[in-house]
């Protein structure tokens, strides 16, 4: 195809560009002659009989996306020109670059950059290095410094280095996708908390499959090939507005920027995309790129608005650590919680209530048992668990700013006249539930705990098993307390997450989310809540890093990441600090000085989560396999023969009345094909008993996946039994 062939050509041009924009003669005439022998070059390549297409392909108008990708890049090249003359004019004076470890680099301000610290450092640095951060903000290797600074730089192997990889790679996934295809691109981040990224891209009337991936793959190493460089330039709203005239999704995204925001641009090779960055070096250093699954999404995720099509991708600094993700991919596949919860009659949804799930009497027993670990761990750390409606007049959501920010995720409708919603969340219900009588700081820190079902009306296409659901329960708590009582109350939710997970398997990961570009509030309340969260990760002991500027609106958080066994990384408790809320339902509480008032600070936080997101995640981790303490199915009797079937009903009722959950194999199949049913079936104890057993009062236990057993009495493997769900808890 044309631009298959001409990239390269473009590629260079660009390069050819940033040589001699960076020349201190460079001008806006030198761009000008640049841009004629692109554009000259171009022509020829178009008088050129093209090459056979591969299969599949999608009819698009070369011409115009050609004149497209052209005024981009000479509009790009001229601005960049003027940034690097201004940067060469002012730039020169010494700067001190503090590292780390305390030791200071000399260089010139606006015109070294992070990319030639690390060279003085040593060669392996430089080469690994992906991005950098400059006082806390992440910078470009090649972006020059502005000052003295405080420098940090990331490799692959930190999570800044990930995200900016796995970002930098949806630009080369967006390069692809346009030159291919003609498409006019929307957003294309990597994966919050996850790994990979995607693009969102409108396409018309082609829809995307598995059949478009190797050409999409091969359009994208291409890129990888050429080393592109990602180069970086701040334009005017005018400037953003004329460079992307020819896609309205970008246009919207720039009207909506605020005034005094900062628009920023990037380059890789022909692709020009409005992007805030910042990016790794060079394509280059991504050596491995795979599509993964293409999906149909909504231009801001409603329904109403473009339907788009939404390509995922991975990509690793080399080829062996995509092939181990890819086998990993396909493990996790055959543990996916809708087939396990299906084979195991877990749970099952219809479509005529989508979203909401059923849960069968076996994953019912899971989900109760769930709630009842997190309510036996409130009577022993202090909350106190309530109860609140499912419905509210839309005055409460207007109070507590969901109606303005909100209402569209919400299922609202009319009563006599009267706007109610189902709610989406507990919070503005523990408000009304403070502020209902007086309340003093003798009450104070009141711990909130409701089970309270949420309804949130997520797109249908957005909905994934249990996941991401429309109907759902949290373990929801909020915590009022004062501004001294913050870091305990903290301290202690942070163990309280630590034991739980340690029960679970899992291991997590905390970052401190800190104030955002906008936010409400005072600034000194902001400092004394992110200096109480400081000192109560401290204490806590674990490690943590700090995610600059992603704070809530309303309050920082502390956000935390589990891995499963299968190396998976998900967000499943939360912890926010929120000043706003109190604020809103102008909550109080009278002091020590009887006469004063005191507004109480809000702690929204959560362990599991999601239960129908945390059950998920669990049924997978454990691939199906329950502990026993947590197992639908922890016994089934199975009696050798029909004589032995009274004694296997009077074991199944003293089990059972122990308070486990046991069944009985009554059918008339051989033993060994009740055992292996019972083993396919999860069962932690398979207790066999014939007329020896019924003679003797005992069972002849099986473990699961074990092929020996032995014999054991009903008060004997009661015991056992006590003992090993005392081992998890």
């Amino acid at each position: 195809m044309f631009f298959s062939q001409v990239r390269p050509l473009l590629s260079s041009c660009g390069r050819a560009a940033t040589a001699f924009s960076s020349c201190s003669a460079s001008s806006l005439l030198t761009q000008a002659l640049l841009v004629r022998l692109i554009s000259s070059s171009a022509t020829l390549a178009m008088g050129e009989t093209p090459k056979p297409e591969s299969k599949p392909s999608h009819p698009k108008d070369e011409a115009y996306l050609h004149s497209v990708i052209q005024k981009r890049i000479r509009l790009f090249e001229a601005i960049k020109a003027q940034q690097i003359e201004e940067r060469q004019r002012i730039g020169g004076e010494p700067i001190k670059i503090t590292l780390p470890d305390g030791t200071v680099k000399e260089g010139k301000k606006w015109i070294s950059s992070p990319m030639d610290i690390a060279k003085g450092i040593s060669k392996s640095l430089a080469a690994n290095a992906l991005i950098s951060q400059v006082n806390g903000v992440l910078w470009d290797m090649f972006r020059p410094l502005e000052g003295d600074c405080e420098l940090k730089l990331f490799t692959f192997e930190a999570d800044e280095g990930r995200d900016t990889f796995w970002h930098s790679s949806a630009h080369i996934l967006g390069q692809s996708l346009e030159m291919e295809y003609g498409c006019k691109l929307c957003i294309g981040p990597c994966t919050t908390r996850g790994e990979g990224f995607y693009y969102d891209a409108f396409y018309g009337d082609l829809g995307l499959n598995e059949d478009y991936f190797k050409q999409i793959e091969s359009g994208a190493m291409k890129a990888v090939a050429e080393k592109q460089p990602f180069e970086r330039i701040e334009v005017s709203r005018k400037q953003a507005l004329e460079m992307f005239s020819e896609n309205n999704f970008k246009i919207e995204i720039i009207n909506e920027l605020p005034e005094d925001k900062t628009i920023t641009v990037y380059r890789c090779g022909p692709l020009v995309d409005l992007c805030r960055g910042p990016h790794i070096p060079n394509t280059s250093f991504v050596k491995a790129f795979a599509c993964l699954k293409a999906s149909s999404a909504y231009w801001r995720g409603k329904k109403e608005r473009e339907s788009l099509q939404r390509v995922y991708g991975i990509s690793y600094p080399d080829s062996k650590r995509l092939k181990e993700y890819l086998t990993q991919l396909e493990e996790a596949k055959k543990y996916d919680h809708r087939l396990l919860g299906a084979k195991q009659e877990l749970f099952f949804c219809h479509p005529l209530s989508p979203g909401s799930w059923f849960f069968l009497p076996y994953g019912t027993r899971v989900y109760n048992k769930l709630m009842e670990f997190i309510r036996t761990q409130y009577r022993e750390r202090g909350y106190q668990e309530v109860l609140t409606p499912n419905i509210y007049n839309m005055q409460l959501w207007e109070t507590s700013g969901h109606a303005a920010n909100y209402k569209e995720n919400m299922f609202v409708f009319e009563i006599e006249k009267q706007e109610f919603g189902l709610k989406p969340m507990n919070c503005p219900g523990h408000c009304l539930m403070f502020e209902h009588r007086v309340r003093s700081y003798r009450e104070l820190p009141l711990r909130l705990a409701d089970f309270g079902v949420l309804h949130r009306n997520e797109a249908s296409g957005a909905l994934t098993g249990l996941t991401r659901v429309r109907r759902f329960q949290q373990d929801d708590a909020h915590i009022f307390c004062t501004e001294s009582q913050i870091k305990d109350e903290v301290r202690s939710v942070l163990e309280f997450i630590s034991y739980a997970y340690g029960i679970f398997g899992f291991t997590f990961e905390l970052e401190l989310s800190t104030r955002p570009e906008k936010y409400l509030g005072e600034i000194e309340t902001w400092e004394k809540a992110e200096a109480a969260l400081t000192e109560a990760l401290n204490e806590f002991g674990k490690p943590w890093q700090i995610n600059e500027g992603d704070g809530a609106f309303y309050g920082p958080k502390i956000d935390i990441s589990v891995f499963d066994a299968l190396k998976r990384k998900f967000q499943c408790a939360t912890l926010q600090l929120d000043f706003q809320l109190p604020s809103r339902f102008n909550l109080s509480y009278s002091a020590e000085d009887e006469a004063k008032r005191e507004r109480p600070v809000m702690i929204h936080r959560a362990i599991l989560g999601s239960v129908e997101r945390m059950f998920a995640i669990l049924l997978e981790h454990y691939k199906g396999k329950w502990p026993f303490w947590l197992s639908p199915r922890q016994a089934v009797v199975c009696p050798v023969s029909e004589k032995s079937q009274p004694y296997a009903l009077q074991v199944r009722d003293q089990i059972h009345q122990a308070g486990y959950y046991v069944d009985v194999d009554t059918t008339d199949r051989k033993i060994q094909k009740k055992v292996r049913e019972a083993q396919l079936a999860q069962y932690n104890y398979i207790l066999v008993v014939g007329e020896e057993e019924a003679n003797t009062g005992q069972v002849s236990v099986r473990v699961r996946d074990k092929s020996d057993h032995s014999v054991k009495s009903i008060e004997e493997l009661l015991t056992h039994f006590k003992e090993e769900v005392a081992a998890f808890h």
